[in-house]
């Protein structure tokens, strides 16, 4: 029993300190395990959480901000013509209300009058057909009736007919001026909504721009000399196909000029008949309004875009075309999707000086050709009125607007 008991003890012990030695080792085994657990969570968090966008290139940034710029030349344009709406509506319903106020007094006098007849009728006692007119429901209802058209003079019957006619137009002018507020407010709205396009591509695109390094800045510049270059040389070529087309036109003139010289004075049969005449006289025209136009777009050179701006001391391209072709004479609309419906309509290789060149598929700028390639144009905003090549943008078509 003693060996039992001893051995008993024994185990027992050696359990307790068992016990003991697991107690002491708890805290590491712990600490190792948040460890573990720690780098793990931290390593799920990093591949659950959204990639980080490579930086654009130069290029991509290039691209991008060339693209915000025609939007929101797309978007000036777009607040140009709901501004233009947005005014003739304005004055539409000026003009209504200025009608309608006319013919309540009209209405009124009306009214007036039948209250005369009404009051005059009561004091002799009689409740009189004037009177039932005056504050029937429905007086033409009342009209229709023949013992009152019987009983009534003929000074009574016109003036109530004055009156109902009266009524009648007022209640016509009140329903057009109703759709004309709610023609106007739509304009306003698409005002509003075009003018917050505007500020939001350019605040994009001056967002993608501040990001720039100062040596991507440097990148992006050299871009643009290369496009520039590029767009140059090409308006060099056209200057030399003008210049050659000027040359045959200057030989074909002298030309001209001996055989009139040699044919005898009473022989007439070749001073006409060649059509050059008519042409001469028709492009001399528009030579002369052409040269007003051209004069007024070089006295802006230097002045600022701004959109939506139509001068004098700041343009946007439309509002530069319609100001240099008024100082001709000429009134074109605001809008360059107006401006390209205007006139006659030039292929690239027939340009005069004078003509509008559109660009873009949508229609959304426009310069004004002064030759040998180049125009005169109100670019984008941070951008000065200046002279440059037609080649720079993609050209849509070009105008002959007189």
């Amino acid at each position: 029993m003693s060996a039992l008991a001893s051995h008993r003890k024994s185990r027992a012990r050696t359990g307790i300190a068992g016990m003991a030695g697991l107690r002491t080792n708890t805290p590491a085994v712990g600490f190792t395990t948040a460890a573990l657990a720690s780098v793990t969570l931290l390593s799920t968090q990093s591949a659950n959480a959204a990639p980080v966008e490579p930086k654009p290139s130069v290029e991509e940034v290039q691209k991008k901000v060339d693209d915000l710029y025609r939007q929101a030349g797309t978007a000036t344009e777009k607040y140009n013509k709901a501004k233009e709406t947005s005014a003739e509506k304005r004055r539409e319903v000026d003009q209504l209300l200025d009608d309608a106020a006319q013919r309540t007094e009209k209405l009124n006098e009306s009214r007036r009058t039948l209250g005369n007849y009404a009051a005059a009728q009561y004091r002799t006692g009689a409740v009189t057909p004037t009177a039932a007119m005056l504050f029937a429901d429905s007086p033409q209802d009342y009209f229709e009736q023949t013992q009152l058209m019987d009983r009534m003079t003929d000074r009574q019957r016109g003036v109530i007919e004055d009156y109902e006619a009266q009524r009648a137009e007022a209640a016509k002018q009140r329903t057009v001026a109703t759709k004309s507020l709610e023609a106007l407010t739509l304009s306003q709205k698409a005002l509003r909504t075009s003018k917050q396009t505007v500020q939001s591509k350019l605040s994009e695109a001056r967002s993608l721009l501040s990001k720039l390094t100062a040596e991507e800045k440097a990148r992006l510049a050299a871009i643009e000399r290369q496009r520039e270059e590029e767009a140059r040389r090409k308006a060099e070529a056209k200057a030399e196909e003008e210049a050659e087309a000027r040359a045959r036109a200057e030989a074909e003139r002298k030309r001209l000029e001996q055989e009139r010289a040699q044919t005898p004075s009473g022989d007439t049969g070749t001073g006409t008949g060649t059509g050059t005449g008519t042409g001469t006289s028709g492009d001399s025209a528009y030579a002369t309004k052409a040269a007003k136009v051209l004069s007024f777009a070089r006295s802006q050179l230097g002045k600022p875009y701004v959109w939506g701006a139509a001068g004098p001391s700041s343009y946007d391209c439309s509002g530069l075309t319609q100001a240099a072709w008024k100082a001709a004479g000429v009134d074109l609309p605001r809008t360059t999707w107006d401006q390209v419906k205007v006139g006659e309509r030039i292929a690239t290789k027939d340009l005069l000086p004078g003509d509008l060149v559109f660009f873009y598929d949508d229609i959304s700028h426009v310069g004004i050709y002064i030759g040998d390639g180049m125009m005169i144009h109100a670019p984008k905003p941070g951008a000065n009125v200046r002279e440059e090549s037609i080649y720079y943008m993609p050209i849509y078509g070009s105008v002959r607007p007189a």
